[in-house]
């Protein structure tokens, strides 16, 4: 291995374990290595200046005594770091981050195991091209050997506050995405390296196995990287803080062909539900569950973008971020925005921390709503009701989270999402005068069989002559129609069904300064965890929805009108003329229209067996295909051979629709498909074509009667524009 011109301090507390001695004798190969003692570093009596690399490695847990001597370190290597040195701290070392001032979260899983697999360290794809991994080819490079117990630090429930993650773990072929293993720090014109897993030297010992090239090559790495007189330091942070970060990690996604141009979708990481949706001031804020770690849920925080017209999106630093001391230890998850009786606005979400699940809040003076002050009292309601058999499980004392808070005169309502031990889903009711204090008031509905066992994020929305109530139960999202009784409590139902048949979950509303009732839902991945992490980004929101119910109690949802505002070239679709508006049975016609961003509206009627079919993401050669099937009563996306790729859900999504005609808006983008049929019914799912070229349309008539015609009454297409100027057409 090439030498280096780094001179390296390594390093020990008392004398040399035979993994110190290991490591320290293997850098001695590739460069100039002296130990330090701690002791002497806390003395002052090391002049770092003699260092390119300060290097800690143990293998020992840092007991108080050992964190305290670390502690008194921490103001010479913050002036070593600000002056431009490298630090690496691996393994156990890595737990000293606190003590040293570099962030105030240390690694909340410590300990050592084996595996029966290889195992090593899995690269972020958004940092695939990170210096530190450079000469690897592949994510996950095995660095250890099996059956080899070795040391390990990581963060696992947790998140750096301050830190960037580079890597996770990977064993055998499993991907182990929530194992976060390698940090990066940046203190003035220093970096830190924190590797807490896969380093191990001693666990190669007695093994003929080549991972012991891959663990030098890492470690070499950061050494020359730490040690060079200019550091290569990454294009953006996991938490951007300006838009030049936010651009130059969506940049980084920009040439993924499943990648939405013009929903609001996160700038990395891991989405999923909506959160305190609220026009403030004029300004749609949109906050949502947010996993800067990666694309997998986990150490939930609440992302933020803005919008001045609901279609045009602005990236805003993470709002709330859990407190390793606090309620929301293990994440700040779902809840709602609202502005209290003093004009302040506040959040209302869900603190985890350990087997509790409790509600909390906060506020904020900031008229932009960026940073927010969370509530001493927290959490402000202490437990779940117990004169009710609320349901526990092995994760949680009681499933009881999520929270939906509106004003009727002068008192604050809450409903709050749980379960009922042998019965189901309930949404449970609270009010408040203050937002802070809440009287329990009682079950306003439960399921029955086929409703879920467990309801989260209950919402109910108030219309001219009926109330609307919507829960999601694991699977879909479910609404009533009727009316609601805050005093009893009950809600008194007249209608039910799904708000949507497809991969839409966890929607929130909230009333617009034009009275319009406008939604939002987060859309899951169908495709495989290995699928989401190589992509870097998991789950986006839907787009606005209008919500209304007309006088005789029929749910109507509509996409918002301020959607028309990204529509671009309308396309002509030459070789389709509706002089003649019935199609032929057994004729496809492909249309002039290419990409993967347009909206399409179609009107179309069937009769006697006649079906009309809308293929969608088309290969070439349709090997790669997307069918939008309509019957007359039914519209399905029929996907059996929507991808190549053997990681993605295939099975078919299909919608009920009344009547012998349809008049369906299509939404596609990227890898998203949202229909929207006669103004009520709406699917929402996921394609993921291998081929970017997969993506020709077309229609066609089919039918097993000679008497089957379709009817083609109505058809527009046009290319959308994206959400965020990063992703604008040139």
């Amino acid at each position: 291995m090439e030498e280096l011109s780094v001179r390296v301090g390594f390093v020990v507390v008392t004398e040399l374990t035979d993994e110190q001695r290991a490591a320290r004798d293997w850098a001695a190969t590739i460069a100039t290595v002296e130990t330090v003692s701690l002791d002497a570093l806390a003395d002052g009596a090391v002049d770092l200046s003699a260092f390119d690399v300060v290097w800690w490695h143990s293998d020992h847990h840092l007991d108080t005594e050992r964190r305290e001597l670390a502690a008194e370190c921490a103001d010479t290597l913050d002036t070593y770091l600000q002056g431009g040195g490298g630090l690496l701290l691996t393994l156990n070392a890595l737990t000293a981050v606190d003590v040293l001032g570099i962030d105030p979260v240390t690694p909340d899983a410590v300990g050592t195991e084996s595996s029966p697999h290889p195992t090593g360290l899995l690269t972020k794809s958004i940092h695939a091209d990170h210096p530190l991994f450079e000469g690897f080819d592949t994510l996950g490079v095995h660095m250890q050997p099996p059956e080899s117990p070795r040391p390990f630090a990581r963060y696992e429930l947790l998140l750096p506050e301050d830190g960037t993650i580079l890597a996770s773990v990977v064993h055998g072929d499993d991907y182990l995405v929530n194992l976060n293993s390698a940090v990066e720090w940046q203190r003035g014109e220093g970096t830190v390296y924190g590797i807490g897993a896969e380093v191990s030297f001693l666990s190669h010992h007695g093994h003929d196995f080549e991972t012991m090239g891959s663990n030098e090559h890492v470690l070499r790495n950061a050494l020359a990287l730490l040690g060079g007189e200019t550091h290569r330091r990454p294009a953006f942070t996991d938490r951007p803080t300006d838009p030049s970060g936010f651009a130059a990690m969506r940049d980084r996604l920009a040439d993924d062909h499943h990648r939405p141009r013009y929903h609001l979708a996160g700038p990395a990481n891991w989405v999923n539900d909506p959160n305190g949706v609220i026009q403030y001031d004029g300004t749609y804020h949109m906050f949502y569950q947010y996993n800067p770690g990666g694309p997998f849920h986990g150490s939930i925080h609440w992302g933020h973008a803005t919008s001045e017209d609901l279609v045009h999106w602005e990236d805003h630093p993470v709002a709330l971020t859990p407190d390793p001391d606090g309620p929301d230890r293990d994440g700040c998850w779902s809840g709602c925005a609202v502005v209290d009786d003093d004009g302040t606005p506040t959040i209302l979400y869900t603190g985890g921390r350990e087997h509790h699940q409790l509600p909390c809040l906060a506020t904020t003076a900031d008229p932009m709503l960026r940073s927010w002050d969370k509530d001493p009292d927290n959490p402000i309601i202490e437990s779940a009701p117990d004169d009710i058999d609320v349901l526990g499980t092995d994760d949680w004392e009681a499933e009881f989270r999520d929270h939906a808070v509106w004003k009727v005169g002068d008192e604050w309502y809450q409903l709050i999402g749980s379960a009922l031990s042998d019965i189901g889903g309930v949404a449970l009711l609270y009010r408040s005068s203050d937002l802070r204090e809440w009287e329990y008031v009682g079950p306003l509905h439960s399921g029955t069989e086929g409703h879920g066992t467990v309801w989260e994020c209950p919402e109910l929305l108030e219309f001219d002559d009926y109330d609307l109530l919507h829960v999601s139960n694991y699977e879909d999202v479910r609404y009533f129609v009727g009316t609601a009784d805050l005093d009893a409590p009950d809600f008194d139902v007249d209608d039910e069904g799904l708000l949507d048949y497809g991969d839409f979950y966890a929607p929130q509303s909230t009333v617009a300064d034009d009275g319009r009732t406008l939604s939002w839902g987060w859309i899951k991945e169908t495709r495989g965890v290995n699928a989401q992490w190589h992509a870097g980004w998991s789950g986006l929101l839907s787009l606005p929805r209008e919500l209304s119910v007309d006088e005789t109690g029929t749910l109507h949802q509509r996409p918002a009108r301020e959607l028309e505002a990204l529509r671009g070239r309308h396309v002509e679709l030459d070789g389709l003329s509706l002089d003649d508006r019935t199609l032929d049975v057994g004729g496809r016609t492909s249309l002039p229209l290419s990409g993967n961003a347009y909206e399409l509206a179609v009107d179309v009627t069937v009769e006697d067996g006649g079906v009309f079919e809308l293929g969608l993401f088309e290969s070439p050669t349709r090997l790669e295909r997307t069918i939008v099937r309509y019957d007359g009563s039914r519209v399905t996306v029929d996907r059996e051979h929507s991808s190549r790729h053997h990681d993605v859900d295939r099975e078919s999504r299909s919608m009920p629709v009344d009547g012998e005609s349809l008049s369906l808006r299509v939404f596609v983008d990227g890898s998203v498909l949202e229909l929207f049929a006669n103004d009520g019914s709406c699917l929402t799912t996921r394609v993921y074509p291998v081929r970017p070229d997969a993506d020709g349309v077309s229609v066609a008539a089919v039918s097993d009667s000679p008497e089957g015609t379709v009817e083609l009454d109505g058809f527009d297409a046009w290319e959308l524009d994206a959400a965020f100027e990063a992703r604008k057409r040139e």
